[in-house]
């Protein structure tokens, strides 16, 4: 399995899956030990059997998943987007949907929310649900914890969380 955007979610993503055998390789943008780059995709798209897409909306990611992209997956892979719907070119991912080429698991699309007569819910080998891949027990704990800490830290002149420069 690939996961898109190994940060803190995409690492506890892979805590879940390897107790199960689940050989995932991490992709991030920058680079560490436990990962691999960006341009490694060519090379690893086609040995996946899934490809998990958990990262930001920006410039750089719109539109990653492209042709070109699920062209390059193996067969019958399944692509899972629990990101951003606009990390993925919908047409595209319709056509190779509709051809048999993959399969997915959407939790955001682009346009969100899906139109009733979009064709993506008549598109065959797909699953769709309501974006509640974010929807956990005690979220709002944790925000308010992680609020607060950050309130803590600018007011005491100190780096803030999860801030990328």
């Amino acid at each position: 399995m690939l996961i898109l955007g190994y940060g803190a979610i995409g690492h506890a993503v892979a805590a879940r899956l390897t107790p199960f055998g689940v050989r995932v390789v991490g992709i991030a943008r920058q680079a560490r030990a436990d990962t691999q780059p960006p341009e490694a995709l060519p090379r690893l798209l086609p040995e996946a059997d899934a490809v998990v897409l958990l990262l930001p909306l920006t410039p750089e990611t719109e539109r990653t998943v492209d042709a070109a992209f699920l062209a390059r997956m193996k067969k019958g892979a399944l692509l899972i987007n629990a990101g951003r719907g606009r990390l993925v070119d919908t047409a595209a991912l319709l056509d190779a949907l509709q051809a048999g080429r993959i399969r997915a698991a959407l939790d955001v699309t682009d346009p969100e929310p899906l139109p009733a007569d979009h064709p993506l819910w008549q598109a065959p080998n797909v699953l769709i649900t309501p974006h509640i891949a974010g929807s956990t027990v005690r979220w709002q704990q944790r925000a308010y914890r992680l609020a607060g800490e950050q309130l803590r830290r600018y007011a005491a002149g100190q780096p803030l969380l999860n801030v990328r420069h």
